[in-house]
């Protein structure tokens, strides 16, 4: 059993601070500290990733996990759960949150786990752990997929003036990382590269033509916004005889764009 109380007092007391200092940044009372400590109780989940942040440690090393061994079962974990994102989002969560009881505070799963709450319903409970996340982990992919997250949530409750300041978290990049491995790495890798970047900017373009004809519609650009639908169109039908490769996709981007589908039909019949 893990022994997290004991790794806590240990990094404490190596920080050389007091169980109140340490409170006081948690917005804890010390007796809690203590508490945990001594173990008798266990910190909340949402705190995990700002006491590894505190002690400058990953949630892996305060859980003392072998890092390989730990990256493997998370994985497993995350696309078990992804099979269910779309089709069953609770049970996907249950998956999760079972992977939580076992990792504690991982980021990774936590950063799944925000996929499948209801940003309506759950919105208290999004924000909290995006912004938890955004100033604890270390990992960038993490940071800038919690922002995306977290901006998405505010635009679903009205929040708007606060999604400029958090889309500003993330920097402006004109190249990604599959691209190069793509362009300057050779073998099985420089495939998996290209088609799953081929994935990522088809499915991105679809959605920037859909977004940019429903604002032309809007001020009245009616011709200029059904080319924008029927562009968006011919790029979905466009992979329609695409293939998969099943250790990489689940599906092609013909039918990852489903819904798009339906909706640029409905656009271009109102």
């Amino acid at each position: 059993m893990i022994k997290l109380g004991e790794k806590i007092k240990s990094l404490r007391k190596q920080k050389n601070i007091s169980q109140e200092v340490f409170a006081n940044y948690l917005g804890v009372s010390f007796q809690a500290v203590s508490k945990w400590e001594n173990g008798y109780t266990l910190p909340d989940v949402t705190m995990i990733p700002a006491i590894a942040s505190f002690f400058g440690v990953s949630t892996d090393e305060l859980f003392n996990f072998n890092l390989y061994e730990i990256e493997k079962q998370v994985e497993d974990i995350c696309d078990e759960a992804y099979k269910y994102r779309i089709s069953n989002p609770p049970k996907s969560e249950q998956i999760l949150r079972d992977g939580l009881q076992r990792f504690p505070g991982n980021e990774i799963i936590l950063n799944n786990l925000l996929y499948t709450l209801d940003y309506k319903t759950r919105a208290d409970e999004v924000i909290t752990l995006c912004k938890t996340l955004i100033e604890s982990t270390k990992d960038d992919s993490v940071k800038y997929d919690v922002c995306q997250i977290l901006a998405t949530c505010y635009k679903e409750n009205g929040q708007d003036d606060l999604i400029q300041p958090t889309l500003d978290l993330i920097p402006e990049i004109y190249f990604t990382k599959l691209e190069l491995m793509a362009s300057l790495l050779n073998g099985e890798i420089c495939l998996e590269s290209a088609l799953k970047q081929k994935n990522i900017s088809a499915i991105s373009l679809i959605d920037m033509l859909i977004i940019a004809g429903k604002y032309l519609k809007k001020n009245g650009e009616i011709e200029n916004a059904v080319l924008q639908f029927k562009i968006a169109q011919k790029v979905i039908d466009a992979f329609a005889d695409d293939f998969v490769k099943a250790k990489w996709f689940r599906r092609t981007v013909y039918e990852y764009t489903a819904k798009q589908r339906k909706e640029i039909e409905t656009l271009l019949t109102e």
